[in-house]
């Protein structure tokens, strides 16, 4: 891992140039993943919103499971080892998360922000970024992903 890149800011600023929150999460670790910044944006673009503005699991966690699953993931599906230790982390990573931010799911962190109903995203403008909490849980998931990708390293 870049030690001169923070993570958390990274992905802040991903968020604010206009990435959504899963996005911005698997963007800002490019370094780790070795994704380029478009093949990252791709594979997260689904999951911004809660899974597609349906507002369930935040894109910030759904981001960070995607990270821990190029990182720390597994591929044998008989491994069953693998697979539990894999389930433990991304499990762990919601937790902080959760112990964070007080839930993982979109619709309740966003409780207290007026959105649009519908499946279409919203423009950005500075009243969007003034009146979400989606920078700071991007820059929160990113944090304490790189925290845990240092604890875990082999």
């Amino acid at each position: 891992m870049n030690e001169s890149i923070n993570h958390a800011d990274r992905a802040r600023e991903l968020f604010l140039a206009g990435y959504s929150c899963a996005q911005a999460v698997v963007c800002a670790f490019g370094d780790v993943t070795g994704l380029d910044i478009d093949a990252a944006a791709r594979l997260a673009s689904s999951f911004g919103g809660g899974l597609s503005r349906l507002r369930e699991v935040c894109g910030t966690v759904s981001g960070a499971a995607i990270v821990l699953g190029i990182v720390r993931g597994y591929s044998d599906p008989k491994d069953y080892a693998a697979k539990n230790a894999h389930y433990a982390l991304v499990q762990e990573f919601t937790r902080r998360f959760r112990e964070a931010n007080g839930s993982i799911v979109c619709r309740e962190l966003l409780k207290d922000v007026e959105t649009i109903p519908g499946g279409e995203p919203e423009m950005r403008t500075p009243e969007y970024y003034q009146k979400r909490p989606c920078p700071a849980l991007a820059a929160c998931a990113a944090g304490i992903l790189e925290e845990m990708l240092r604890e875990t390293e082999p």
